[in-house]
């Protein structure tokens, strides 16, 4: 895949407490153009921003695309190129046969991925990229924002 050609999916979440009010943050370039989207949420948690983010920038891709993503967070990058497979083989259980956190997400983002070919790239988060800083200002602004939605797909950890 060659960068020239890709769209590029910028990604951040941000949670306020964990869990507590978060929001994601979103940067889409291709061919100088740019679109920024972000919205937050009254109680989630940061990992279910940081995929949110991404499913969020897949979807607003009308068509499918190559797409370099690039994210600060391990969890996200990980759990699709090292642990979705063998969730799924597992029937969306881990390997000690406990039930996937944040199945839903990871589902979604299952779905919108198929459309497109992609490439994940990490980048340290705070370490001055722009487009992951501007992302953690959008997920930060959202998280801290006045128009709040539930996200009703969190599910409060007993444990």
């Amino acid at each position: 895949m060659t960068n020239t050609n890709a769209v590029h999916l910028y990604t951040d979440g941000s949670c306020l407490g964990n869990p507590g009010p978060g929001g994601y943050g979103v940067v889409l370039e291709y061919n100088g153009h740019s679109k920024e989207l972000s919205a937050g949420f009254t109680c989630t948690t940061n990992n279910r921003m940081e995929m949110l983010a991404c499913i969020e920038g897949l979807r607003a891709l009308k068509r499918a695309c190559h797409v370099v993503i690039t994210t600060d967070s391990q969890y996200v990058k990980q759990g699709i190129e090292k642990w979705m497979a063998g969730w799924k083989r597992n029937g969306w259980r881990t390997a000690a046969k406990k039930p996937v956190k944040n199945q839903d997400l990871w589902q979604q983002l299952d779905t919108e991925l198929q459309r497109h070919t992609v490439r994940w790239d990490w980048v340290k988060g705070h370490s001055g990229h722009p487009q992951n800083e501007r992302c953690d200002e959008l997920a930060r602004a959202a998280a801290s924002g006045s128009k709040l939605r539930e996200d009703k797909g969190y599910q409060p950890n007993p444990e």
